[in-house]
């Protein structure tokens, strides 16, 4: 309870416009409370439909304590489920992709349909009620080919996010997608200084050559500060509105969630070394018009998004420790797309490449020195730095929030 309380003054008293202080980016003990009020409570971002296309594929991840696996059932609905056998609590699912036709824990074999409800407990005396005993669900939804999923036992309202995000999303038809390559990377830096990183391009210039050849450095890129105001912006929403194709920003109340199209540098195409496409096929044919930027999708805390003519790119953020996270990058084409024939995967695939490697270094070099005795809090640019001010808001608000709401409902009960 101290630290809870410790922190909620932290947050209460930070000094606006600056990082925050030192536990929030290294404590093990504030990395718990993270987990406990935002990322055991909130909408994640963890996979694709397309990434389950028949019934029984399913795929698995790791979101602190919790095993989770998302499986497509026989009646073709997408659903999560605590991966965790009702027997002795083994994970039922192991591999990290795969196909089954039924959910077998490879402990002692106790059998589970897709939907997660028991089949067969071998041996286990004439009064067990195997109904009693099925796999516990996880909150799931699918919007435009995107898969959310929730792990509190009463999940937040999800329509505001698939009625803000689905109509840009549509067009693009993800869920008739494929994966044509993933990779995971491991940075060393806690999650917000992922993020921190990703909501700026102050850094751009200096670390990022292959992607400043097509992504504007601007400020108003990000869409929080003065997008509305930039005539090239303004002019590019209005011909991709004309199109069919919705594209002014657009943020939650909240600050959790946006969209928005922006214009690539001089139109390019595409995030490529050429500028020009990497995918001969679109990825859509409800996309009517070429040189349409790339619509960026942001929900935190776990995914940011690049969706273009071409193909889409979506990265998967995960905590794995106070000072290790995992950003998981997937890039989707046209399922009919070959390999070799509409697409090279080196061309596909190497200015985000390049680009992760680059970020990954620089938030453990930011880790790095936070760590130093040193380290206080800095101020952001006013100028450059807008979109992380508008992190650290939606973080020290909602754990503000959350954390008064325990304190009041613990004084309740006293």
């Amino acid at each position: 309870m101290e630290i809870r309380n410790q922190a909620l003054r932290q947050l209460k008293n930070r000094r606006e416009g600056f990082s925050l202080e030192q536990p929030f980016y290294t404590d093990p003990a504030y990395f718990k409370l993270d987990l406990e009020m935002i990322w055991y409570r909130d909408w994640l971002f963890v996979g694709h439909d397309c990434e389950l296309p028949k019934a029984g594929a399913y795929f698995t991840l790791q979101i602190g304590d919790y095993p989770v696996v998302v499986v497509r059932g026989r009646d073709n609905q997408i659903r999560a489920l605590h991966n965790t056998c009702r027997h002795r609590g083994s994970r039922v699912c192991t591999k990290e992709h795969g196909s089954a036709v039924r959910l077998v824990c490879p402990y002692h074999q106790w059998t589970y349909e897709l939907d997660g409800s028991l089949l067969v407990g071998r041996q286990m005396g004439q009064d067990f009620d195997k109904t009693q005993f099925s796999m516990k669900k996880v909150h799931c939804e699918s919007v435009a080919g995107f898969i959310f999923i929730c792990l509190a036992n009463e999940a937040p309202d999800f329509a505001p996010v698939r009625a803000a995000i689905e109509p840009y999303m549509a067009p693009h038809r993800l869920s008739e997608a494929k994966v044509a390559h993933q990779s995971t990377i491991i940075e060393k830096g806690n999650w917000k200084l992922v993020w921190e990183n990703n909501r700026e391009c102050y850094h751009c210039a200096a670390n990022h050559p292959e992607l400043c050849r097509t992504y504007p450095e601007s400020p108003t890129a990000t869409g929080v500060q003065g997008a509305k105001d930039d005539p090239v912006i303004a002019a590019h929403w209005q011909r991709c509105e004309e199109a069919g194709l919705p594209s002014e920003f657009r943020m939650d109340e909240t600050g959790q969630f946006r969209v928005a199209r922006m214009p690539l540098i001089e139109d390019a195409e595409s995030y490529t070394m050429s500028g020009r496409n990497a995918v001969q096929r679109k990825l859509s044919d409800d996309v009517t018009i070429n040189s349409i930027g790339t619509m960026l999708l942001f929900h935190y805390p776990s995914s940011w998004n690049h969706i273009l003519g071409d193909h889409a790119i979506s990265f998967r953020v995960t905590p794995l420790g106070p000072e290790e996270t995992a950003v998981t990058t997937k890039w989707l084409v046209h399922k009919d797309a070959v390999e070799g024939v509409d697409y090279n995967l080196e061309d596909l695939t190497h200015v985000w490449n390049m680009t992760n490697d680059q970020d990954r270094q620089i938030v453990e070099e930011n880790a790095f020195g936070i760590r130093s005795p040193a380290y206080e809090p800095g101020p952001y640019s006013p100028l450059h730095e807008g979109g992380v001010m508008q992190f650290v808001e939606w973080y020290s608000n909602f754990m503000v929030n959350r954390l008064q709401g325990e304190q009041a409902q613990l004084s309740i009960v006293a």
